[in-house]
């Protein structure tokens, strides 16, 4: 599924989801000239975070169940006010004592399969809240 452009003020956002890619369009480089870039576009195939300000290409957790209390926990070094889950293809919720680093602190969390975790996203980002993305990109469960 492919979705619009918006760069959120120069941000990261997620322009497309297939199931195991998405695709972020991020911040570009200012040209020599001072004049800013276009945004770049890049495809990520592994699990990742994603913030307005911030892009984890490589997040450790690559399948569901590798999630740990600690993934979580190292999320809060972004100040989000809510985090989403995205749990691949097939949505399913986490042990709340995974979640407890970020629940524990009042910080909202949301899961969902991935393709809704991106939409929200950028629908959150879009409205300047401070919102934390984790993603995950493995398939459906058992694959």
């Amino acid at each position: 599924m492919k979705f619009s452009q918006d760069t959120f003020g120069g941000g990261y956002s997620v322009r497309a989801y297939a199931a195991g890619t998405v695709t972020v369009i991020g911040p570009g480089d200012t040209s020599p000239d001072g004049a800013p870039a276009l945004p770049r576009s890049e495809v990520l195939t592994r699990s990742f975070v994603i913030a307005p300000g911030h892009l984890q290409r490589d997040w450790p957790p690559q399948r569901y169940d590798e999630l740990r209390a600690e993934h979580f926990a190292g999320l809060l070094e972004l100040e989000p006010e809510l985090v989403l889950v995205g749990t691949g293809e097939t949505f399913r919720y986490p042990a709340p004592a995974l979640l407890a680093p970020l629940t524990g602190r009042g910080i909202g969390v949301e899961v969902m399969d991935t393709g809704a975790a991106c939409r929200t996203y950028n629908v959150l980002a879009g409205e300047g809240r401070q919102v934390v993305a984790a993603i995950l990109l493995e398939g459906k469960a058992g694959s």
